[in-house]
């Protein structure tokens, strides 16, 4: 019954983005703002509109400089006056509310460390507008944890978002910031809440930190003394779910569940005595008093509580994402960065930087903006001891080479994926299939990014490249149509083929990501000939070349359980190792998009 389910989940996205607003409307800076995914269409509009009725909005661009954010000289008056005007900055117009950040994941990392460090000690919250797809990177981490709400609408649908929202009166509000003032938390309370994000793997402390204030505010709401169980719930299920990145351990057992111990003694061994008070007990007549009655039931505790409703909102696809964050945390030096590839300087053309200090040779270009700000404080030092220009002349301008700012452009190269198949045994007809078809995703999904495709097949005694590197899905569909299977398994073939491929994008200026398809049991040696002990090693000896160049991999074990020899392999060459017995097209797609984000 997978619609009635998308219903309910729908649904509770919407009310959560209900229950963010009147949060916000009532403490907009101690839960710091909101994340909110979704496109553009009328869902995002309808919640945006609800959050401007309910509090004051100032919208932040990405393209947003230092001076219009924090506030600093407005450079057309003071050419204009001759003299120092000082503008106010975006930051401080939005204290007391909320700083609108539209397009967040793509604004510049200046930018996201600037409001960052504003966060710290501001009096203003943000409300990140985040619409990257699935295979883009998301906000930066380090905004994202300083926002109390992570909302995601992007599968919410219209029809669930048609109920209108209760605002509350200016009364209203004054009256729950009076209260929310007067609430506090008890030790257990607070210390459970610590528990539960230990146990979803949330080693913030800005979390927990969080989740006790919306509990706060949302007991104010309730008109509560005192927050309550059904506060931290809303809290944990708010704050905590979104953010988890484990499965919680099962808890131990309790002192009344029998535990099975081993019993140590040998077979001839003979009983124990029993203990002198024992076995006068059992001498003693038994007691006339009736049967105990059984203890009453102890109530749920509170982290259990806590624990259940945040697992009732964690993320889509943790498993596959947890699975592959836990091998992808250590990177190698030389390791590719960047879901585009990797990114190099440049003075001409790319994406835009900061301009920095410097001197305009070389190619570099001087940034004529930049540069009149930095010479625009000093005018009025410069002029003293000067004669006096002549009247009805305007003011000339002092630049210095101490002024000088040049413009920086950033490049990234494209990355190219290549399929490493293994197109041996009978399974493989199967898995070449789900092969074509994450191909075929894949193309699809980075045909913004302008990454590209190659596929290499290995059977029998030889590895063939069955699609060179190509962004064309009308090639890939026509390369891939004819693909057969069967035969050994020369893994170190498929390996050293793909070692050449990637050696050539690089020369190329492309980013090679390897993802290899096997369940690791090589039985052909790198001569084409059998030999299971010798085609390991020569297997062997390939993953260490590959992991010599450090660029990333991923390894999807298609054995029917993990493959110790695929485990070994992926291990030796530096991949991310991924068991997927019954290869799927869709879920292989996500798991390559989640590697290259693990790895931005």
């Amino acid at each position: 019954m997978p619609e009635p389910q998308a219903s309910t989940d729908s649904a509770r996205a919407w009310g959560d983005a209900q229950l963010a607003l009147l949060a916000l409307q009532v403490d907009p800076i101690g839960l710091s703002g909101a994340w909110v995914r979704a496109g553009h269409g009328p869902v995002r509009d309808l919640w945006l509109g609800q959050l401007q009725q309910l509090t004051s909005c100032t919208k932040v661009p990405a393209n947003t400089d230092t001076e219009r954010l924090l506030g600093g000289i407005d450079l057309a008056a003071t050419l204009q006056t001759g003299r120092l005007v000082q503008q106010m900055g975006l930051l401080t117009q939005a204290q007391g509310g909320l700083a609108l950040l539209p397009m967040a994941e793509r604004a510049p990392s200046s930018l996201v460390a600037q409001m960052v460090q504003q966060l710290e000690h501001a009096t203003f919250g943000v409300v990140a507008l985040d619409e990257s797809d699935e295979d883009e990177a998301p906000v930066p981490e380090s905004l994202r944890d300083r926002l109390a709400f992570w909302l995601d609408l992007r599968r919410t649908a219209y029809a669930e978002a048609q109920e209108a929202l209760e605002a509350l009166s200016p009364s209203e509000v004054e009256r729950a910031r009076q209260r929310l003032t007067h609430l506090s938390a008890s030790d257990e309370q607070i210390h459970g809440l610590c528990t539960t994000a230990w146990a979803l793997g949330i080693f913030s402390l800005r979390a927990p930190l969080l989740a006790l204030r919306l509990a706060s505010v949302h007991a104010a709401l309730m008109d509560k003394d005192a927050v309550e169980d059904e506060d931290l719930q809303v809290a944990a299920r708010m704050v905590l779910g979104p953010r988890a990145t484990q499965w919680p351990a099962p808890s131990p057992p309790t002192e009344s569940e029998p535990v099975n111990k081993p019993d140590t003694a040998p077979d001839n061994a003979p009983p124990p005595e029993p203990p002198i008070e024992s076995v006068a007990q059992s001498e003693a007549p038994p007691p006339s008093e009736p049967p105990a009655e059984p203890p009453p039931a102890t109530p749920p505790d509170i982290e259990e509580l806590m624990l259940a409703a945040a697992m009732a909102n964690l993320p889509p696809r943790m498993l596959d994402q947890l699975m592959l964050g836990s091998q992808t945390t250590a990177r190698t030096p030389n390791s590719a960065q960047g879901t585009s590839g990797q990114a190099r300087s440049a003075k001409l053309r790319g994406r835009p930087l900061p301009p920095r200090r410097g001197s305009p040779h070389a190619g570099a270009r001087m940034h004529l903006l930049a540069t009149l700000r930095a010479a625009a404080p000093k005018q009025k030092l410069r002029s003293m001891g000067q004669a006096p220009q002549e009247q009805g002349r305007l003011p000339l301008v002092q630049i210095r080479a101490e002024d000088f700012h040049i413009h920086r452009f950033e490049q990234r190269s494209s990355s190219c994926i290549i399929f490493a198949l293994d197109a041996s045994g009978s399974a493989a007809y199967q898995r070449l299939a789900e092969a074509k078809g994450a191909v075929e995703l894949l193309l699809q999904q980075s045909y913004a990014r302008r990454d590209s495709v190659c596929v290499i097949a290995f059977r029998g005694s030889s590895a063939l490249i069955l699609l060179p590197p190509t962004r064309s899905l009308v090639r890939a569909k026509r390369a891939l149509a004819g693909l057969a299977g069967g035969g050994g398994t020369p893994v170190a073939l498929g390996l050293q083929s793909a070692l050449q491929t990637a050696q050539n994008l690089k020369r190329q200026g492309s980013t090679p990501l390897l993802v290899v398809l096997s369940d690791g049991r090589a039985n052909v040696t790198l001569y084409g000939v059998g030999g299971r002990t010798q085609a390991q090693a020569d297997a062997l000896q390939g993953a260490r070349q590959w992991r010599a160049q450090g660029w990333s991999a991923l390894w999807i074990d298609t054995a029917p359980q993990p493959e110790a020899k695929a485990q070994q392999l992926a291990a030796t060459m530096g991949a991310a190792y991924f068991p997927m017995p019954h290869v799927q097209a869709q879920r292989m797609a996500n798991v390559v998009g989640d590697l290259m984000q693990l790895k931005a």
